[in-house]
């Protein structure tokens, strides 16, 4: 479905045929493969289960890498990675499952990456309103897939081309449907 604007309400992910990790992304007529988290998709998510949580969630901001590519067309919030950019993983943290400045005491994702996986990165609004919730999960990312789609850590994963012509089609009303 669209809304007035052009952009898609919901994109909608579910599991393939397969191994646990494949899926299935759809925006409207648009159909992509995806990865998910190495345990599928779980209802009762856990910081560091490997599992891409099960629910309806908007879609807070896009990241990139702008020595990588030009900056996105996009209606969502957007902003450039840079080095010192990371993303707090670590449940005894008060700035758990939140964007963070590093160097940091707190256990961290670097955004920053020598791989691709975060040239793109939208940032799923899961376990974060009104404040996160130790320890049920953090960093839940759309971002670039590995080579043949290899599982996540929990995130739903894009080839980069399908990413991009997704992009254009989102906005910040849009939410993503996982399960």
């Amino acid at each position: 479905m669209a809304t007035v604007s052009g952009n898609c309400d919901l994109l909608r992910v579910h599991r393939a045929s397969g191994a646990a990790h494949h899926g299935i992304l759809a925006a409207g007529s648009l159909v992509m493969p995806c990865a998910l988290g190495r345990a599928g998709i779980r209802r009762r998510k856990r910081e560091g289960d490997g599992a891409s949580p099960e629910g309806v969630f908007p879609l807070r901001k896009l990241y990139f890498r702008r020595d990588r590519l030009p900056r996105p067309r996009s209606a969502l919030e957007t902003a450039a990675i840079f080095p010192d950019l990371g993303w707090c993983d670590d449940p005894a943290s008060l700035a758990y499952n939140s964007a963070v400045r590093l160097p940091t005491a707190a256990r961290h994702e670097r955004m920053w990456r020598d791989d691709h996986l975060y040239d793109l990165v939208i940032v799923i609004g899961f376990n974060d309103d009104p404040a996160p919730l130790r320890p049920f999960g953090s960093a839940i990312f759309l971002h670039l897939a590995r080579p043949g789609f290899a599982p996540t850590e929990g995130c739903v994963a894009l080839r980069r081309h399908d990413l991009r012509r997704l992009l254009p089609r989102i906005g910040p009303d849009t939410k993503i449907a996982i399960g």
